[in-house]
């Protein structure tokens, strides 16, 4: 045996610096040490003069890989306190009855648990529950779940940064893996930073098959979401437990609690907390009932509940969240919810008009568009819509179904706005689908902006009679009292410059069909024709000889630069 340090050198190969398979220098030549009676005590000592930590592991078959050259020991025994492998009793250098496979490693405490056992969870839809897998050695590989509970899945969600421990599991819930078990009987205080850290019967260990595989749910790996409200912000919440989405009843449910649900999916702080299904009814699981949070959770699954899918409820119990960054303008105190949710989750839309700013009105409400009754229908109404819209002033309230009968829900009858409303979801109404109406009676509106405006026979866009469309139909304008003011606001909304001059007497051909407007009196400063006062749409006393006309300095430079360009060729 050497008589000092120098003589027998240890390193640790195929592995890191504190893991791999054990080499030892006698003589000159590095060689290998057979696994036979190779323990955990054998390890410690590699360990220690390695200057690597305790010992974690001391795995045999050439877990690292089979060594070259020479088996230098065999049999080897140490009693854990030696200070060098070479101290240790065994069959003498060179003396042994083994092969490379049955080399020997070490996996020591120090250096080598964070890059050596990954920890990672599989099958779960996210990185914060699945099926527990571990990297040992340079394999994937999963764990038993033998006594397998919360303290340990805790290790788990702590070294991954996943929060808590919601559940642990057994049964290969996540579907079963394949390839090594390296861990069985795993027993876990709670407070370790790595899973590698915790008791168990030894890496590949096992009475195991992988039906047993252990899984995580971690607080992180609970995702939620808001359903049915318009926005990612307000509406029914789900959660994803398991591997499927689930509902949350309503019992006990109150504004703390949805304040951790806003928290969580970054939408800002609790406006209500809704029950009572009132963005509809899920399907399938109930995941939580009476739960208790005490509002400053970062996580929805970190609050106190019966248990995942122990509930007494069924879907009309569905809770419901509204966000602060659901809702797009709040309209008074937090009793007024119901407002609130309206005012933002309501969207309207102008259907079969032959543009966005005129057409049959449609909301959507609880994820389907709908129709609007024209039961006392009027422009106060309209004008609400128009706004909302973004399609300028109200030009005619109009019901009985002029551009189509709708489909589906009828969502309100008896609307009554005072034409101030921001909304139509905040006009005065019978309540969400309460009405006594047919599709034949479905409300229409025509805003400023949807009546579009052409110049026609002029040569080109800016110059021209005017014609207008209007409920579906292109008309003229009569020239009684029309003059540059007129021309004036007709050459702005085409963008056609400046007015040059006002023709009457159907200065570029008399038009056809509808004669929409007589006796218009704009004051010049209109950004649309149908702002203007007149008689009332298609109520006049003209024939199409008397059709008014347009020339814009836009359409007049146009005319003369094409003048000029014959003339210099």
């Amino acid at each position: 045996m050497p008589s000092s340090v120098a003589d027998v050198q240890v390193r640790l190969v195929g592995g890191g610096t504190c893991h791999g398979r054990v080499e030892v220098q006698y003589r000159g030549a590095w060689g290998t040490v057979c696994d036979d009676f190779w323990e955990l005590q054998d390890a410690e000592v590699v360990c220690h003069q390695l200057s690597c930590g305790s010992a974690v592991s001391a795995p045999g078959n050439a877990r690292y890989g089979a060594g070259s050259g020479q088996i230098w020991m065999d049999n080897v025994q140490c009693n854990g306190s030696e200070s060098q492998l070479s101290q240790c009793r065994h069959n003498g250098w060179g003396t042994h009855d083994c092969s490379h496979v049955e080399d020997a490693s070490v996996v020591c405490s120090q250096g080598c648990l964070c890059a050596l056992v990954e920890v990672r969870l599989v099958g779960g839809g996210n990185a914060c529950q699945g099926r527990v897998e571990v990297l040992y050695g340079r394999s994937w590989g999963t764990v038993c779940d033998d006594v397998w509970n919360l303290q340990d899945a805790e290790v788990v969600c702590r070294q991954l940064g996943c929060g808590s421990a919601v559940s642990a599991l057994g049964n290969a819930f996540y579907g079963a893996g394949s390839g090594q078990i390296w861990m069985d009987n795993v027993q876990c205080s709670g407070s370790e930073s790595q899973l590698s850290q915790c008791r168990h019967n030894g890496w590949g260990t096992h009475d195991c098959s992988h039906v047993e595989d252990a899984s995580v749910i971690c607080s992180r790996g609970v995702e939620v979401r808001l359903v049915g409200g318009g926005n990612a912000c307000q509406g029914r919440v789900e959660v994803l437990y398991g591997r499927s989405w689930g509902t949350v009843c309503d019992d006990v449910w109150d504004l703390r609690d949805a304040e951790v649900v806003c928290r969580q999916l970054g939408c800002g702080s609790a406006v209500s907390a809704v029950g009572n299904a009132f963005y509809g009814v899920g399907s399938g699981r109930i995941w939580m009932d009476n739960v208790q949070c005490n509002g400053s959770e970062s996580q929805l699954s970190q609050c106190r509940q019966n248990g995942w899918g122990t509930h007494d409820c069924s879907h009309v119990e569905d809770a419901s969240v509204i966000c602060s960054r659901g809702v797009a303008i709040v309209c008074g105190p937090l009793e007024t919810y119901v407002r609130v949710f309206v005012s933002s989750g309501v969207e309207v839309r102008l259907v079969d008009g032959g543009n966005a700013c005129q057409g049959r009105v449609e909301v959507l409400y609880r994820k389907f568009w709908g129709t609007v009754c024209d039961d006392v229908w009027d422009l106060q109404d309209t004008e609400v819509v128009c706004r909302q819209l973004g399609c300028g002033s109200a030009v005619s309230a109009v019901g009985n179904a002029f551009y189509g009968v709708g489909s589906g829900q009828i969502w309100m009858d008896n609307v009554q706005c005072n034409g101030s409303e921001s909304q139509l979801s905040q006009c005065r109404q019978n309540g969400w689908g309460t009405h006594d109406c047919s599709h034949v009676e479905d409300a229409s509106v025509i805003c400023s902006r949807g009546v579009e405006v052409r110049l026609v026979g002029g040569g080109n866009a800016c110059q021209g009679r005017v014609e207008v469309l209007y409920k579906k139909f292109w008309g003229t304008v009569c020239d009684d009292f029309w003059e540059l003011q007129d021309a004036e606001v007709v050459c702005r909304q085409l963008g056609c410059g400046s007015a040059v001059s006002a023709p009457g007497n159907a200065r570029y051909g008399a038009g056809s069909g509808r004669i929409w407007m007589d006796n218009v009196q704009c004051n010049g400063s209109e950004s649309q024709l149908s702002q203007c006062r007149h008689n009332g749409w298609g109520t006049h006393d003209c024939s199409h000889v008397e059709d008014a006309s347009v020339v814009c300095s836009l359409g007049m430079a146009k005319k003369m630069n094409c003048t000029q360009d014959s003339f210099e060729h």
